[in-house]
């Protein structure tokens, strides 16, 4: 099949469902353009900041953008290229877009509260406490998968067969992409306070977004850094400490903004090039129900996509950053439902590349589904004249930066959940080993710390785990967002669908994983640093789950519905 077909058919259900189906459930929920937003009410130039709805789509997008979509569409493809499209489609429109703008619109209507408060608000303290816990202990996940997946992305050096570390072929491309990474790093805090001395809106703030972006380009091309994985790693967790404790407007809004331009060049060349050369996608239509690397179709397939079609990493971009930069309601609904369809989209595209890049036969590219992607999209690039150079360094730094801008959101997110876990409503007089823990500083380095030691299981390892996690977490903000609409006299049925699929398909995989992992150390095989510290998270995090479910479903029974309004 031709893929310029498949992408025309996913971009119209896309955009028909953001038109109708998004905007209905706005309409349903409420929108007021007249109330004041917590970014307005409680502005103070750290957390709450009123900015103009472009820039926070920009914003959420860039951090939930990570590298699911890409990752997550090309490894499920091995079920063949139709299950996927169709759960990116239907999960995209039923169910990850309306849990993002479901997070988003709760947490603007209750001051912009992280998910964490609005779980104990509706659900209690209890359910709270172990929420946070659970949240903690994913975005530990999700900075040892993507910093390892972006420390890996600027490696210079491969392994020899005699195990001794030789420069790659890709080293200059990789060295280039790592220091065009550094550059937009620095220029976002230029970029970030030009902006705030200046208050530059509409086309001025659009040049000087654009400028910073070429410049770091033009830059980081000439002059690459041949370095290896273990110096990137180490850049990588001290840029995402920096994103973690300094304001938003400083580095992490900037450079989402600065970002967003790549992201668009990206997607806007990948269609131009499938337009242009309208590729056959190669892959099979459907390989069966059992695949012999992945496992069964169901629930692999469903937490494998991942954040191409829902992922509960979102809800807490939504509530955790992006609810406290809204300066409109009426901006929610591009915010919310915008960016997520948009990356279902950036799925799709994903899906393609790999289609065309497999060989006539079916069989899938070799290489790790970032490289099949940048690959195949900087050769799509060179059809329009960009130098093969040029092309392979920006596909580089674009597959580096989905991987960079949700480790800096989820570090963040990860940070604000530590504190939020020791926190009381009197921290004036609390303990001082509570102060301390509710330290951003101190927080940080905790949160930090441990994602680090995750990282010695390995991207490859813990993606699946990732997936399962991520989309557990989904199923947890959903039964929260039932509870919030009922309260609040609102609709909430169109819900219960994705969050009854959610919880079969995410407890399903950890159970499936756990005795994977108990398998392996009864064969003799497990490794307490890869084996070992899944099989512990998984269990972790099921009774965590098992727990919230119980808990919040026992709210959701129990309330009157609109007893807030009353």
């Amino acid at each position: 099949m031709n893929t310029l077909v498949i992408v025309l058919i996913a971009a119209v259900c896309l955009l028909l469902a953001y038109t109708f189906y998004g905007r209905w459930i706005a309409k349903t929920w409420g929108i007021d353009p007249k109330a004041k937003t917590p970014a307005v009410l409680k502005e103070d130039g750290q957390d709450y900041v009123p900015t103009p709805g472009w820039v926070v789509f920009a914003h959420q997008f860039s951090s939930i953008a990570g590298a699911g979509p890409v990752t997550g569409a090309i490894q499920a493809a091995a079920f063949g290229w139709l299950p996927v499209l169709l759960w990116i489609l239907l999960g995209g429109i039923f169910f990850g877009a309306v849990t993002d703008f479901g997070a988003l619109y709760a947490s603007v209507k209750n001051e912009g509260k992280s998910m964490g408060l609005l779980i104990e608000k509706y659900i209690g303290k209890t359910g709270r406490k172990l929420f946070l816990l659970f949240c903690w202990l994913f975005t530990l996940i999700v900075i040892a998968a993507f910093a390892d997946m972006v420390a890996g992305t600027f490696n210079a050096y491969t392994t020899a067969e005699d195990g001794t570390a030789v420069l790659a072929g890709a080293a200059v491309v990789n060295g280039a992409a790592g220091t065009i990474s550094l550059l937009f790093m620095a220029f976002a805090v230029v970029f970030g306070l030009i902006q705030k001395k200046l208050h530059l809106r509409g086309w001025k703030e659009v040049v000087l977004g654009l400028m910073c972006t070429l410049v770091a380009l033009g830059l980081g091309m000439a002059l690459p850094l041949v370095q290896d994985k273990t110096f990137w790693l180490y850049i990588t967790f001290a840029y995402i400490f920096l994103a973690s404790v300094l304001p938003m407007w400083i580095l992490k809004q900037p450079r989402d903004y600065m970002t967003t331009f790549m992201f668009v060049g990206m997607i806007v060349g990948a269609v131009l090039g499938i337009v242009v050369a309208h590729p056959t996608m190669n892959l099979p239509v459907y390989t069966g129900f059992t695949n012999a690397s992945l496992g069964n179709l169901f629930p692999i397939l469903f937490v494998t996509v991942a954040c191409g079609a829902v992922s509960g990493f979102h809800s807490l971009v939504s509530s955790g950053t992006s609810s406290k930069t809204i300066e409109n309601e009426k901006d929610m609904l591009k915010v919310g439902y915008g960016a997520m369809v948009l990356e279902s989209l950036l799925a799709v595209l994903a899906l393609c590349v790999a289609g065309a890049a497999a060989s006539a036969d079916g069989t899938a590219a070799v290489g790790t589904p970032f490289q099949i992607f940048s690959t195949g999209v900087a050769g799509l690039l060179e059809m329009f004249g960009l130098p093969v150079y040029v092309a392979q360094c920006f596909m580089t730094m674009c597959v580096s930066a989905l991987a960079l801008t949700s480790l800096d959101a989820v570090a963040r997110i990860g940070r604000m959940s530590f504190q939020e876990l020791f926190s009381t409503d009197d921290m004036a007089h609390a303990e001082g080993w509570r102060k301390l823990f509710c330290n951003k500083y101190f927080s940080t380095v905790i949160t930090l710390l441990f994602g680090y030691i995750l990282t010695q299981i390995g991207y490859s390892n813990i993606w699946p785990l990732f997936g399962s996690a991520n989309q557990l977490l989904s199923a947890l903000v959903l039964i929260t967002l039932c509870v919030f609409l009922k309260v609040t006299g609102r609709q909430n049925k169109m819900l219960f669908p994705p969050l009854i699929i959610m919880l079969c398909v995410t407890f399903t995989a950890l159970v499936q994983r756990a005795i994977a992992m108990v398998r392996a150390f009864s064969a003799g095989s497990g490794v307490f640093m890869v084996e070992g510290l899944q099989l512990i998270l998984a269990i972790l995090l099921m009774m965590l789950g098992i727990i919230i479910v119980y808990t919040s479903g026992k709210e959701l029974f129990r309330k009157k519905r609109g007893a807030e309004l009353a």
